[in-house]
């Protein structure tokens, strides 16, 4: 009868996990506590959007009244819009959408209450979610990255309601450092698209990958990559579990 073995599932396995270091220290900690070599190097990093203005003029109709809902997808729209506001955004007389929980976390701290929060934490599960317009064309602002995709806005705009989108951030290419090129990994990873193609553009398509959601899984395979697992949830934990997963069946 062969003992179990007493090491940490993941003991020998090498992660990298291409986010900045405050992003990524949730989920190193619980891959390390499981044994594995976790690299952390962000392959992209946010700018401010280079049109200010836009940006401080659009926060300015929030406070007026102008939009029926603000769709919110991620931590950074939510501290773009706080950085230029005038007024706290929990004063806007404006109803609130995020997606995926460290959104709602980010909107909580600066006290605004999402009314809706879909479960499939997702584009397309918000535009599912999401009401039809009871009056056409009432504006909705989506605060986006400069390289969303137009899913938010063409599946709002079919519900018969009037999106108004503004760049809050910019995506900006981070080069790998030489050494993390340089080595071979178990798996990557990816939760962005835009880290999808970053990790093929930068590492190769050689290392398997896990994604944060469905269309960071799909950018993946466009670009070439192969997609050993999807998180369950758009969570530290839930990333944790598919990477688990995706290597014990690899081991």
């Amino acid at each position: 009868m062969t003992a179990p073995d007493p090491r940490p599932p993941l003991t020998g396995r090498s992660v990298l996990l291409p986010r900045s270091p405050e992003r990524a220290a949730g989920l190193a900690a619980l891959l390390r506590d499981a044994g594995a070599d976790v690299t952390v190097a962000p392959v992209i990093t946010r700018a401010p959007a280079h049109d200010q203005e836009a940006l401080r003029g659009t926060v300015a109709h929030l406070h007026d009244g102008r939009f029926a809902w603000t769709v919110i997808t991620s931590v950074n729209a939510v501290e773009a819009l706080a950085g230029v506001a005038a007024r706290p955004l929990a004063a806007a007389p404006t109803r609130w959408a995020a997606v995926g929980p460290a959104t709602v976390r980010a909107l909580r701290a600066v006290d605004v209450e999402p009314e809706l929060v879909p479960a499939d934490a997702s584009a397309d599960g918000l535009v599912t979610a999401f009401p039809h317009a009871d009056e056409e064309g009432r504006p909705v602002l989506l605060p986006l990255g400069d390289r969303a995709r137009p899913t938010l806005r063409d599946g709002l705009a079919a519900r018969g309601w009037h999106p108004e989108v503004v760049t809050a951030y910019r995506t900006v290419r981070t080069a790998l450092p030489a050494d993390v090129v340089g080595r071979p990994y178990d798996l990557v990873v990816v939760t962005s698209g835009s880290v999808a193609r970053e990790i093929a553009a930068q590492l190769g398509t050689a290392a398997p990958v896990v994604a944060i959601g469905r269309p960071s899984a799909d950018t993946a395979h466009e670009v070439g990559l192969t997609v050993a697992g999807v998180a369950s949830a758009p969570t530290d934990d839930g990333l944790a579990a598919a990477v688990t997963t995706a290597l014990e069946q690899n081991s």
